[in-house]
């Protein structure tokens, strides 16, 4: 069975909102380097309407290293309200249960599932359970205002830590899985 990770960038006070506002101080080689592991690891990602329409208006115009993971990797993208998906290797889902899709999409033979950003998505498989692992990667940047991942209904989500990393910028990457 395939292996569904979540990588988001989060702010110290949980700010996982538009990271394009923030994060950019704390970015790194080594951070790229670890980030590309993770998408090499992977052939397929999952996207919401909106990270796809951010991720398709820079990816498809920029080459080498990340952006040709990027755009080499199958996208699928859960939008009922995207008219079309036209970004190379991607496929438009429209009407479909998520849960019950990406439930699928994990017992098909293959490398780890990935999503990035895609808040919603991701709160979406952490209800249905089907999210494997969550890889934060936390800016030393308090934000105050925007979307939190964990500000949604729902009781405790016991976690273990399986990975860990502080990069010289001060961001540190935390690996979860899971427990119940």
């Amino acid at each position: 069975m395939r292996k569904i990770v979540a990588e988001l960038f989060s702010s110290l006070d949980g700010v996982v909102a538009s990271p394009d506002q923030w994060h950019g101080p704390y970015h790194s080689e080594e951070m790229e380097q670890d980030i590309q592991a993770g998408l090499a690891a992977a052939d397929t990602m999952l996207l919401g309407r909106h990270t796809y329409q951010e991720h398709a208006g820079f990816w498809p115009g920029a080459s080498g290293g990340l952006a040709d993971l990027m755009n080499g990797i199958h996208k699928i993208v859960f939008s009922a309200a995207l008219p079309a998906a036209e970004w190379c290797n991607s496929t438009l889902v429209t009407e479909a249960d998520i849960a019950e899709e990406v439930a699928r999409l994990k017992r098909q033979d293959g490398k780890d599932i990935v999503v990035t950003g895609s808040i919603t998505l991701v709160q979406t498989l952490l209800r249905a359970g089907l999210l494997d692992e969550l890889r934060l990667l936390i800016d030393p940047v308090v934000v105050r205002e925007g979307r939190k991942l964990f500000e949604d209904e729902g009781g405790r989500l016991p976690c273990t830590l399986i990975a860990s990393r502080v990069y010289k910028s001060g961001t540190i990457s935390a690996t979860y899985t899971f427990t119940s």
